[in-house]
């Protein structure tokens, strides 16, 4: 049998989609497709070079006006770069997780009924008096039945795809140096046919450790063994101390290792997504870069956490709030950072990438750093809130870190009634946006509490007058009496999903005629069956197409606080059934085809389904 006719007994990679699986270790990420292909890894963090591209590049595509390069190892062809493992002669795949794991398993079968076994995983446990969460890839790949014939294509690129890398090999691993990150796969596989990309049986388990140019301390089998072992050890535990409601227990563990995941411990920021350039809808070139942690999206993920009595993740959160607070000095605070504190995070273009389904264009970076959006301020208050409230913390938060919230506060009672770019980082158009100033309002209430619990009744009396003013006045100006709703800025008149805040932060009774009303309103206007876009009126791209899935989980939420728990509970229905085959969502649904849009997985939407799930379930003491 001839190479080529090898080469025509693999079918084609599957199409880029997001029915993929994450897995990760708190300190990198990969997402892997249906058919067990590595489609998109970022090293040595998440908002690192794609060393795995395919997700974003899904064919060939000519750097335009490139001229050779003297350099051998420089690319003018972005090929797409994946870490594929397949079956000869593919009939059907499966995939799932581990329960209560971030272990991931895919099962290919062929046409004859022969399968294996791929199970992916980021070692991560404790070891030594740390959490051990090396930049490592694990891949174990076994026989299931008969003799499956299997090929292992491992193509690394660095620089955005732009370089493909020295190649050197050694007894039982090869290496891919780059100019800035070398990679090591310690494998038990033969290498001459990962080399050569030749198909090979599948007699037993072989073992793949894909990571940094370090020798292993023990050998490839037994250390792949014990970084399971552990790994699945370490997330089963995780996973048992979490408090988690009676009903849909699966989708809300699910949720919450996703949203672990996001966090970059090493210095306690949380990443929106994982991804870069997933379009909000097809063609629409709303792509933007997410592998940043902004403000607001960190503390909705960390009061989710919170709520299942995860509060670790805070703590780690709040190391890297702390610095931002510190870093601002009482003055401007960005909507959001590198992960590492990074302030400048300039927007550029990848003109060689052709994007997520050929719709470009890939950006890296993101402009909305450049931002005044106001309801900062009282995302941090409230993210720091619980850290003076709560006794079970290692770190307690006291008179130190009051001070410094104070002068948040005191940018919240100066800017909440001036005009900003709004939580929907509009690039061109400026207006005193409600949620901004509402976020606002939370800032000087939570230091009020904060102050009471620290015994400072002076401090407690001035916020809780700041709060006050603020509070009549955006009661005032922001309802609309010619749409009976509260309306998205002060004397405008579109809606907007975001006032919905208003109950979550506390700001109003939700049996309130006015909030009734504004849920009705937005449901006439903003709802597309069960889902909901986040505003009526055009922005920079023209009228928004998908719904954004927070946007849902909000309705749902009022929907359940102001006594309409039946529906909730129907369209909380309809937003599981939306996730893909492992239990995650996107940032965005299309509302006529189902599918699944936006950057992935988002971390704002799995914060919904816990949210939804804990606001809807019958209580334990029902049951047991």
């Amino acid at each position: 049998m001839t190479a080529q006719n090898d080469s025509a007994r693999f079918v084609p990679p599957a199409e880029p989609s997001l029915a993929m699986g994450v897995i990760g270790n708190c300190a990198f990420s990969a997402l892997i497709d249906i058919r067990g292909r590595i489609v998109w890894c970022c090293l040595p963090r998440f908002d690192g070079d794609p060393v795995f591209n395919a997700l974003l590049q899904p064919g060939t595509g000519r750097i335009d006006g490139a001229t050779p390069p003297a350099d051998p190892h420089a690319n003018t062809d972005t090929q797409p770069s994946a870490f594929s493992i397949e079956i000869e002669d593919f009939a059907q795949s499966r995939q799932w997780y581990e329960p209560n794991t971030a272990v991931l398993h895919t099962q290919l079968f062929d046409k004859s009924g022969q399968g294996i076994e791929i199970t992916d995983f980021a070692p991560r446990f404790f070891s030594r008096s740390r959490f051990f969460r090396p930049m490592t890839l694990v891949r174990r790949v076994r026989p299931l039945s008969g003799a499956p014939r299997i090929r292992v294509s491992l193509d690394v690129r660095f620089d955005w795809g732009r370089r493909a890398p020295l190649i050197t090999q050694g007894s039982n691993h090869l290496r891919y140096v780059g100019d800035a990150l070398t990679l090591r796969l310690n494998t038990d596989a033969p290498l001459s046919h990962l080399l050569a990309r030749q198909p090979f049986v599948l007699t037993r388990e072989h073992n793949f450790l894909l990571g940094a140019d370090e020798s292993l301390a023990e050998g490839i089998a037994d250390t792949a063994r014990l970084f399971e072992q552990e790994t699945v050890s370490y997330w089963k535990k995780w996973s048992q101390r979490l408090h988690i409601p009676l009903e849909w227990q699966e989708a809300v563990i699910r949720a919450a290792i996703t949203l672990k995941l996001s966090l970059f411990e090493d210095t306690g920021a949380i990443v929106a997504a994982m991804t870069t350039s997933i379009p909000e809808a097809p063609g629409s070139q709303r792509n933007w870069d997410y592998r940043f942690c902004w403000l607001r999206d960190a503390f909705f993920v960390v009061r989710a956490l919170n709520s299942l009595s995860e509060v670790g993740t805070m703590e780690d959160y709040l190391r890297w709030l702390s610095n931002v607070v510190v870093q601002a000095n009482g003055g401007h605070i960005q909507p959001l950072y590198g992960i590492g504190l990074e302030r400048e995070l300039p927007e550029s273009v990848m003109d060689h990438l052709g994007g997520y389904r050929g719709m470009g264009p890939v950006r890296v970076g993101n402009q909305a750093q450049e931002h005044f959006q106001h309801d900062v301020y009282g995302n941090v208050v409230l993210g720091a809130a619980q850290a003076f409230h709560d006794h079970r913390l290692l770190h307690r938060a006291g008179m130190a870190e009051f001070k410094r919230l104070e002068a948040v506060g005191e940018q919240a009672a100066r800017t909440y009634d001036k005009p900003d770019a709004g939580m929907w980082e509009l690039r061109t158009r400026a207006r005193v946006h409600t949620s901004s100033a509402l976020m606002c309002w939370a800032a000087c209430d939570r230091l009020a509490k904060i102050a009471l619990v620290l015994q400072l009744p002076e401090r407690a009396t001035y916020w809780q007058d700041h709060a006050q003013r603020m509070q009549e006045r955006i009661l005032r100006e922001a309802w609309s009496e010619e749409r009976q709703a509260f309306a998205e800025s002060f004397g405008g008149r579109d809606l907007d999903a975001s006032v919905l805040l208003m109950i979550e932060v506390g700001f109003i009774d939700p049996k309130d005629p006015r909030f009734i009303a504004t849920v009705d309103a937005l449901e006439t206007h903003l709802c597309d069956g069960p889902y909901m876009r986040r505003y009526e009126a055009p922005d920079d791209f023209g009228k928004p197409e998908t719904a954004f899935n927070i946007c849902t989980f909000w309705r749902i939420d009022a929907l359940a606080r102001i006594g309409r728990k039946a529906q909730a509970r129907e369209i909380f229905e309809t937003m599981l059934a939306a996730r893909n085959h492992v239990g995650l969502l996107s940032e965005d649904t299309h509302p006529a085809s189902g599918e699944m849009w936006g950057n992935f997985p988002q971390t704002y939407s799995m914060v919904g389904i816990i949210n939804a799930a804990v606001r809807l379930s019958a209580p334990w003491d029902s049951q047991i």
